[in-house]
């Protein structure tokens, strides 16, 4: 295999440092990995991992590292590297293949150069190491025990292939355990999707309109977070239950082609395409922001949005102005990606120690159990789920009730009632 393909080995020092800093504040997965350095229980397991680089997910790879597993990382977004993050793990010995800024091409290279491990897990945030193994590397099939998937895109994509029978070994969603769903979608995207707005735009969200297109777990974080620095919050919705929760919580619930004229910023977060599109774009105001923090950069239709425009101009990093025929402008952010990692640093620690605690311990689940899967997607084991829940409250210093034996019976038992 090719070591590596980073940017630039002088920033590993950097990298080194942040990745240490995150450590600090993530308790519950160096709890785990101080376990997997006493147990080795991936000794001889070989990983790849198609997840955004950042200092997280490096935290991440040393732990499974330390159980004795063997790595090969690449980026999953081609804007969410962090370079020196890469230099750093590779300046460890860890087969890395990541650097920001990669186009199509070299984004799937990438990919490529790190299935040469041969992988017996996958680790992916949006499911393209999956797909690219069932599509164009179906001879690695035999090797692999299993995989995990990190976010509510690549999960649609898996029960998508599993509905048509198309999956051909069997993957956790990370992505659906409550305590990453919970701190992940919820207060990791809530928090960061603002800070990479705010580090593109330097936007004063209070007294502005926001539209939030999607209420799952990403869409009530961010409106809830954007509703506390003051903005006028609505949120377009298709699930009529999430919408009606969305109107009990106090927003405006409307289609995208009646809140199209009234935004000053559009956020999607939804994992499907076009949410905002050419009927939606000849609406808007002018200046109208336009971001996506759903995992592709298809929630915006750009190629409608270049059709319809007469120029297109880079005002600064992050940023670029769309002129309208009748002089109106639109400003899209990151070129449509994940803006809260290509305009900011993500998920904070804290929040991704959940996240990476359930893969951590996902991935040992697989390596003790993945011949006897069925070629299906599973739940995190409950578990699993639990103890991470546990892990992170004794880490916080809190200390919960506990069930008298009188009420563990009552709750286990059909012959007492009222």
């Amino acid at each position: 295999m090719q070591d590596s393909v980073v940017k630039d080995m002088k920033l590993a020092e950097i990298g080194e440092r942040r990745i240490e800093w995150a450590r600090r504040h993530m308790p519950v997965l160096q709890s785990i990995k101080e376990e997997f350095a006493s147990e080795r229980p991936l000794e001889g397991v070989r990983v790849v991992a198609c997840l955004h680089v950042t200092v997280e997910t490096a935290n991440l790879i040393l732990t499974l590292q330390e159980g004795g597993a063997e790595i090969a990382i690449t980026g999953s977004n081609p804007l969410s590297t962090q370079d020196d993050v890469a230099a750093a793990l590779a300046a460890r010995g860890l087969h890395v293949y990541a650097f920001r800024g990669q186009n199509e091409t070299e984004y799937y290279d990438c990919i490529t150069k790190a299935l040469d491990l041969r992988p017996n897990v996958t680790l992916d945030d949006g499911a393209d190491t999956i797909a690219m193994i069932h599509k164009e590397h179906r001879h690695l099939l035999g090797e692999i025990l299993g995989g995990c998937e990190e976010t509510t895109t690549g999960v649609l994509r898996l029960r998508a292939m599993a509905d048509d029978g198309a999956l051909m070994y069997p993957v956790i969603a990370v992505n659906d355990a409550e305590t990453k769903m919970m701190f992940d979608n919820r207060y990791g995207t809530g928090q960061s999707t603002l800070h990479g707005i705010l580090n593109a735009t330097n936007f004063l969200f209070a007294g502005k309109t926001v539209v939030v297109g999607g209420y799952g777990w990403c869409g009530r974080g961010l409106a809830s977070r954007a509703r506390g620095l003051g903005a006028n919050v609505i949120v377009v919705e298709v699930e009529p239950r999430k919408a009606l929760e969305a109107a009990m919580d106090g927003y405006r619930v409307m289609p995208m082609s009646i809140a199209a004229p009234l935004g000053d910023l559009f956020v999607t977060l939804t994992g499907d395409i076009s949410v905002l599109r050419e009927e939606h774009f000849r609406l808007m105001k002018d200046q109208a922001l336009l971001a996506n923090s759903g995992h592709f950069n298809v929630e915006i239709d750009i190629p409608a949005l270049e059709a319809l425009a007469t120029s297109k101009t880079e005002i600064q990093e992050n940023v670029v102005e769309y002129m309208m025929e009748d002089g109106r402008r639109l400003y899209l952010l990151a070129e449509g990606r994940l803006i809260n990692l290509a305009a900011a640093y993500g998920h904070p620690p804290e929040v991704m120690d959940m996240s990476f605690a359930n893969q951590a311990l996902s991935v040992r689940y697989i390596a003790e159990n993945g011949k006897s899967l069925e070629k299906a997607v599973y739940s995190v084991p409950v578990e699993i789920d639990r103890r991470v829940a546990s892990l992170k409250l004794d880490a916080m210093g809190i200390e919960i009730e506990k069930l008298t034996p009188e009420q563990y019976e009552y709750l286990h038992s059909w012959h007492m009632g009222t």
